[in-house]
């Protein structure tokens, strides 16, 4: 892009696939504007995150210019990585937390979806309420999706601790008026999982609006769904999400 400094080569393809992932996210509708971010541990302590440079436009516009690497307390992690104007989000406690306290984790994805933060301000946590429609994001919402239950920017470790302590052993919090964190191993199960739960969030909402009640999948059928594995639930449904964003853009 002109007009911004280029990264180091380091890395190269994991910050092409951050971009891509902050594009998916701002293209289902969960991040519009220029608020949210998304991680990636690439050593004990140092990871690649999503930063805001001099011609900052939005997540829909992320390129691996805008992807820097830092340490966990914010500061370059190698030459160069801070410079041309660009800053670390004034969220990022809440992916150094995460990564510093769960070594299960290596993404995290915060986002802002209207759907998300209107179904659980409206009193509707996440619930198992369809079956096969979406089996991942069916399994994640029976498992429990927690609720931080304050409003404020997650800018230093002690919120970002009391976020953690909220969040438990999950992978999805919701942020009570302000969003989610969803953290994964990988990239792209953080950005799917975002996905279900925005799906399941919106769909509730349509549900008590046409005046229905919202009633979780019964036990027996549960147990009928089946592990599509990791290669469909997570490579197949990344692939469709990259070819959906590359045939609208």
């Amino acid at each position: 892009m002109m007009g911004q400094t280029q990264p180091p080569v380091a890395h190269a393809a994991e910050r092409e696939a951050l971009a891509l992932a902050c594009r998916v996210l701002a293209h289902r509708g969960l991040a519009d504007g220029i608020l949210g971010h998304i991680s990636l541990r690439m050593s004990e302590n140092s990871l690649l995150v999503r930063c805001r440079g001099p011609q900052e436009r939005g997540l829909a516009f992320t390129e691996a210019s805008d992807i820097r690497l830092v340490d966990l307390d914010g500061n370059p992690a190698a030459e160069g990585e801070l410079e041309g104007g660009y800053a670390v989000p004034n969220e990022l406690p809440l992916h150094t937390e995460l990564l510093r306290q769960r070594s299960d984790i290596n993404a995290v994805v915060h986002a802002h979806p209207p759907r998300v933060v209107a179904a659980d301000l409206a009193g509707l946590g996440v619930r198992p309420i369809v079956g096969a429609f979406d089996i991942p994001g069916t399994r994640l919402a029976a498992g429990g999706v927690p609720v931080y239950p304050r409003g404020v920017l997650v800018r230093n470790r002690q919120l970002a601790a009391e976020m953690l302590t909220a969040m438990g052993d999950r992978p999805v919090v919701l942020l009570r008026g302000h969003g989610l964190t969803s953290a994964a191993g990988s990239v792209e199960q953080a950005v799917l999982q975002a996905i279900s739960v925005d799906t399941l969030a919106g769909l509730s909402l349509q549900v008590t609006a046409a005046g229905g009640g919202l009633q979780d999948l019964p036990d027996s059928d549960m147990a009928e769904l089946p592990d599509l594995g990791g290669s469909f639930n997570t490579q197949t449904a990344w692939r469709h999400e990259i070819a959906r964003l590359k045939a609208t853009g």
